[in-house]
């Protein structure tokens, strides 16, 4: 499906991939178009819901300018999937013990290792911490010892909407699907550019239509920080993924019959900045929750727990940026969630997933999000599926 509907009225036009859309999300759109550092129009996925700082489901491309706001604080989170050589045939009737394994091997919502699982992958990444903090010392105030914490964080899921899976394929093939990001050390280096542009506007007193919507301008020594830093939060995100993943499959081998890794491994960020060249330009393009999708690129676009997920290839579609959703979006808050909803609701509502069906995770309730199939329809210009994945395991945090 096109684009079902635009904005206009901004700097730029909005295009927008769906007619589900809440009030709050389209005005947090209109501010953003009003913006002169977008360049040719902001592009929505059919994922789209209101977020922190900025739209969720936004691809926002920007001219020698990023807003941090927009990148958000979870630098780098994105997802991973690995298809096994087991057939779901060979899994054991119960997979309670498969759910804990991975839960001892990983370390799930504030939870980090006690000793860092693999010190010779992490070790020569952290080196590069050392220069974002001789930048930006207040990043050691905001945060208790960054380079020791990220040390034990990494190869630790997180919390929030943050998972783990076992997932079955349309071909009766096994696979692991996991979703986190770059965890405590992301968090506090956005948060830190969130109030340093803040503060820069406010010193020019440039008139935004959002304080959420500040950027940091080429040229500029923060801006050069910025830079840096991202960078280097969203390597760390991936290798988070990287080494949740072997803990993962080391996991799964004290509990299942032999199996391998296919050649089919895929990895790709939703939250994150990258410079790629659009409508003849050079531009930013910041994918708040959002993938990216260039024509025979392979991506993962997850829905909740109880229902599909979808491996994807790109179709290249210029007018999204080469884009498509990350996931079914958000229909509800978390706490809209808890009020709507039961723990026997959740029981239902994820039945035949072996599971945390408990308060502690009612927020994540398959009810609370966008139908995913709707979402996958909405988008069929953008990707075609290549793989339909049903969840076995979830591990939340």
């Amino acid at each position: 499906m096109p684009v079902v509907q635009s904005i206009d009225g901004g700097a730029v036009p909005v295009h927008v991939w769906t007619d589900d859309m809440d009030p709050t999300a389209r005005r947090q759109l209109e501010r953003m178009s009003q913006l002169d550092i977008v360049h040719h129009h902001i592009a929505v996925m059919p994922d789209v819901h209101a977020g922190i700082g900025a739209t969720v489901g936004a691809v926002i491309p920007t001219k020698r300018a990023i807003i941090p706001a927009a990148v958000g604080v979870d630098i780098g989170c994105g997802m991973s999937y690995a298809r096994l050589s087991l057939t779901v045939e060979q899994l054991p009737d119960s997979l309670r013990r498969i759910r804990h394994a991975i839960e001892k091997a990983v370390p799930v919502g504030m939870a980090m290792h006690r000793e860092p699982p693999m010190p010779e992958r992490v070790g020569p990444l952290l080196k590069g911490l050392d220069r974002i903090l001789a930048t930006a010392p207040r990043i050691t105030r905001m945060m208790k010892d960054p380079v020791a914490t990220s040390f034990l964080q990494a190869g630790s899921l997180g919390g929030g909407n943050h998972f783990i899976e076992l997932v079955e394929d349309d071909e009766g093939r096994v696979g692991v699907m996991l979703h986190s990001g770059s965890r405590g050390v992301g968090n506090t280096i956005g948060r830190h550019f969130i109030e340093v542009a803040r503060r820069e506007m406010e010193a020019l007193d440039r008139r935004l239509p959002d304080r959420d919507l500040a950027y940091l301008r080429e040229g500029t020594e923060s801006y050069d920080d910025y830079c840096h830093a991202v960078e280097w939060a969203q390597e760390y995100a991936r290798t988070n993924r990287e080494i949740m993943m072997d803990l993962v499959l080391e996991a799964l081998r004290g509990e299942l019959p032999e199996f391998d890794v296919t050649e089919e491994v895929v990895d790709c960020h939703h939250n994150y900045v990258s410079t790629e060249e659009h409508f003849g330009e050079t531009v930013h393009v910041t994918r708040k929750g959002a993938i990216r999708a260039r024509a025979g690129e392979l991506g993962i676009i997850p829905g909740s727990m109880g229902a599909r997920s979808y491996i994807v290839r790109g179709k290249g579609n210029p007018a999204s940026f080469c884009s498509c959703s990350h996931g079914a979006g958000r229909r509800m808050s978390r706490a809209q969630a808890k009020k709507a909803f039961s723990v026997d609701d959740l029981r239902r509502q994820t039945q035949g997933v072996e599971c945390r069906k408990d308060a502690g995770v009612l927020d994540e309730i398959p009810g609370a999000y966008k139908d995913i199939d709707t979402v996958m329809a909405n988008q069929g210009d953008l990707v075609e599926v290549v793989r339909t994945l049903k969840q076995l395991v979830c591990v939340k945090g």
